[in-house]
């Protein structure tokens, strides 16, 4: 007979918001289960962010490295990459973190089950263990499940056993030749990352630049910089199909007959939630048409009781969302009144240099009807980008016309993620970006642009501080 076990609160899946819940409750005293199928930490610190960046980091240091010359020093033969080293440094990094994460849930007092489980009733989850196979069902059900790399669907694609980011962070090779497919975030940040440990990289993009969601000035110049690195581009790429095989010999075949070859395909054209074959339709979740679990603006799903967060509820891709979906979470258990809604959402991308936006864009402003002043400033007047050899980008803002709001930010430009989280703390507290402007910010730093940047704002209100 199967093993049944009640918990407070059962989290499915764990994540940045799952894994924070459940140590958040279980050290208020809840009874806490969480069901996980293997990735102690959740797929940020095993598989994408923490992983990325520490491949990211090596292959910063090789572009350094073969430009020391820029900097006066002097070295003598290549620089050479050890591969294997560098994939033991990435699963290095993240052994400690998941070591960190496990002593964490032991002392928060959960109870963690590693193995599959689905729903075998509204309330049930089975979950199948080493030691057998055990029943859940909970108070409160939290969903975290997560995505997993989309595979488009190519002809010869799937027989041609590409890398998605999961593998690719595991190579101990140096591909000679990687055709990338896909010029999103991932994308971005893996090609440019192999393409300074040393292989020649062409990106496929069905649209008609890099990083789509960003203004045409942002793309044109994340595309300027790929070009620089030696990376070639094939935009409004539409793939015919791949023969070969990654890892050997593949080739991608357009539709225009153009054909390019390389040793290794990597993918990464999104995310699809892991949300089949689980018992949802069993437990009365329901999907979106994307099949994300459907939410309302506390997370709640369409079945009672049962609450989804991250990824699959279709939140922004980002982990620091995720960790936001805990605090909407935890609102809603305590009786608070934090939604979803209206939420700010800044994200970093570790390309070299780093972009980061938060808040509006133009075209996003021009597409709600909102009226702004713009203000452009390159990095390379910025006094720290020129003695850190940094010059490469720039930074813009949108501020509004009726109230000085600070509307929007972006950056391309060495410490990109830093500078944009000033400008965020003054639009989180509503600040006028006079205040930007006119603040004594220590000097020499990057952050120090910032009021130079401001300073180029067409001045409205005459009772603003000058």
């Amino acid at each position: 007979m199967t093993e049944v076990k009640h918990y407070d609160i059962v989290v499915f899946g764990g994540g940045k918001a799952g894994k924070t819940l459940a140590m958040d409750q279980a050290k208020a005293g809840k009874s806490v289960a969480v069901v996980e199928a293997g990735m102690i930490g959740g797929s940020c610190i095993n598989i994408a962010c923490i992983p990325t960046k520490a491949l990211v980091r090596s292959a910063q240091f090789v572009a350094l490295a073969r430009r020391a010359d820029a900097l006066g020093l002097t070295h003598t033969g290549p620089v050479t990459v050890d591969m294997n080293f560098v994939a033991a440094r990435t699963a290095e990094v993240v052994a400690g973190m998941v070591a960190m994460n496990r002593a964490a849930f032991a002392a928060s007092g959960f109870d963690l089950l590693l193995g599959r489980g689905k729903f075998v009733s509204p309330r049930t989850i089975e979950v199948q263990t080493e030691s057998g196979r055990i029943e859940v069902t909970g108070d409160r059900i939290y969903l975290n499940l997560g995505t997993r790399a989309a595979i488009p669907a190519i002809p010869g694609l799937i027989e041609a056993a590409p890398l998605t980011h999961v593998e690719a962070l595991e190579l101990g090779v140096l591909p000679s030749r990687l055709l990338v497919i896909g010029g999103g975030y991932i994308g971005m940040e893996l090609a440019q990352a192999f393409r300074h440990l040393g292989s020649e990289v062409v990106v496929f993009e069905t649209g008609p630049g890099l990083a789509s969601r960003e203004d045409t000035d942002v793309s044109t110049a994340i595309g300027d910089l790929f070009k620089n690195d030696g990376i070639e581009l094939v935009f409004k790429a539409r793939i015919a199909s791949i023969s070969g095989h990654s890892g050997t010999n593949a080739t991608i075949h357009l539709e225009s007959g153009q054909s390019f070859s390389g040793s290794h395909v990597l993918v990464a054209a999104g995310r699809t939630p892991m949300t089949d074959n689980i018992g949802l339709d069993i437990a009365g979740v329901e999907l979106t048409e994307r099949g994300f679990i459907r939410v309302d603006k506390t997370l709640g799903t369409t079945a009672p009781g049962i609450w989804a967060m991250g990824e699959v509820a279709g939140s922004p891709m980002f982990t620091h969302i995720s960790l936001d979906d805990y605090r909407v979470a935890k609102s809603d258990i305590v009786g608070g009144t934090r939604t979803t809604v209206g939420r700010m959402v800044p994200y970093a991308v570790f390309i070299d240099p780093e972009f980061a936006r938060v808040g509006l864009n133009e075209s996003e402003a021009q597409k709600a009807g909102i009226s702004y002043r713009l203000a452009t400033m390159p990095m390379d007047v910025v006094p720290r980008a020129r003695t850190l050899g940094e010059q490469t980008g720039f930074m813009k803002a949108l501020v509004a016309v009726e109230d000085d709001q600070i509307l929007g930010f972006a950056m391309l430009g060495a410490q990109a993620g830093e500078v944009m989280a000033a400008v965020q703390m003054a639009m989180i507290g509503r600040l006028p970006y006079t205040v930007l402007r006119d603040s004594i910010l220590a000097h020499p730093t990057m952050a120090e642009g910032l009021g130079m940047l401001f300073s180029q704002v067409r001045h409205i209100n005459s009772d603003a501080p000058s």
